[in-house]
């Protein structure tokens, strides 16, 4: 094996771009390209599969938008088979249980990488309750499982056995977001005035999401504050967010665009990042803002919780309560000192914990621990 490339299988859900999928991206061109091959498999087309193509990297696409979909294994079967795989690294619930059962028949490691569990506590009972079941059973058969927030592992110990896991927070790749890099003048694009206050929610427009709240803060802020909202992103709820924007008279104070590739040309354009999930595993978003010096304001849950100290890198707000957002995004306005120190703190959290380089180390160890020479 010592003269041999590792051949691994980096396997996700979907071919847009979400923060899982960011997170493929970045690990596939940081890995070790004289000890690692990777070969990408996604459950759908979309941008992030142009681009892995664009960038070299064989690419294959399974369509399916079902978790557990065995019409689909013997497909992921012949893949393996082959290109030799040496290692299966499946991202998510949906690429985990499509691939899993093939890597297993055939003896290949599997490694999941866990971005937020496909239970959470809003799903009434009967649907968490067979998600749990299903992440049980996938934690169960993989050889090993990374999560990407301590919280989400406490959340799943309490659940059931978590014996073979670990904890390997992201990574942010600080070449690309780098405060001092060079960019494009979205401000000019847009028509936005340098002295304006400008707040980006740059997301899949989801539940998860929550763009409805950001919505109704919106409207709890006085008009005369000159701050304007970029909603940059496509997703379910774009167009209840864009109706809800009209109803409520605050249209004129949202930009709506669509998803652009460009994330940090628009994070170097905003002087806040706003992100009202209700729940999240580790918000790759959040920590991109976060690298791009920004000040934050998030909804204290799960992994931002671990990262976020408010006040000082960020600030926490409620899920679901427009008016402390308002308060919140008030407040930096009010404040440019505070906005100025929370920015750099946040950098600074970013440069000592989050590094691309030392994630991908990290997971060149695990790689190399489960394969054996």
């Amino acid at each position: 094996m010592a003269n041999k490339k590792i051949k691994i299988l980096q396997t996700i859900r979907q071919g847009k771009i979400g923060g899982g999928e960011s997170h493929v991206i970045d690990l596939v061109e940081e890995l070790d390209k004289e000890r690692y091959e990777s070969i990408v498999l996604s459950f759908t087309e979309g941008p992030m599969v142009d681009r892995m193509k664009a960038n070299g990297y064989k690419t294959y696409v399974i369509p399916t938008e079902k978790p557990f979909n065995f019409t689909v294994w013997s497909k992921v079967t012949e893949i393996l088979e082959k290109e030799k795989i040496d290692l299966v690294h499946a991202h998510g619930t949906r690429a985990n249980s499509n691939t899993n059962n093939s890597a297993r028949k055939l003896g290949i490691p599997v490694v999941y990488t866990v971005h937020g569990w496909s239970f959470h506590p809003d799903q009434k009972f009967p649907l968490r309750k067979l998600r749990i079941m299903g992440e049980k059973y996938l934690v169960d058969k993989s050889t090993l499982t990374i999560c990407v927030s301590d919280n989400n592992h406490n959340d799943a110990k309490k659940l059931f056995p978590m014996e073979r896991s670990t904890v390997v927070k992201y990574g942010i790749n600080l070449k690309k977001f780098n405060p001092e890099g060079t960019f494009t003048d979205i401000r000019s694009e847009l028509g936005v005035d340098r002295k304006t206050m400008l707040v980006g929610y740059v997301v899949r427009m989801t539940i998860q999401k929550d763009p409805l709240t950001l919505v109704r803060a919106i409207s709890l802020i006085p008009k005369e504050l000159d701050i304007k909202f970029l909603f940059v992103g496509d997703g379910d709820l774009k167009e209840d967010a864009v109706n809800l924007a009209k109803e409520l008279g605050v249209d004129l104070r949202i930009i709506f665009m669509d998803f652009r590739q460009d994330v940090p040309n628009v994070l170097n354009a905003i002087d806040v990042y706003c992100l009202p999930s209700l729940w999240e595993g580790l918000p790759i978003g959040m920590l991109e803002a976060l690298a791009m010096e920004k000040a934050v304001v998030v909804t204290a849950i799960d992994g931002a919780k671990e990262v976020i100290v408010d006040k000082e890198n960020g600030i926490l707000i409620p899920v679901k309560d427009p008016q402390k957002l308002a308060d919140a995004l008030i407040l930096l306005y009010n404040d440019p000192a505070l906005r100025a120190k929370i920015g750099k703190g946040a950098g600074q959290t970013i440069q000592k914990d989050f590094n691309v380089v030392k994630m991908t180390r990290k997971i060149e160890a695990i790689y190399d621990n489960l394969v054996k020479a």
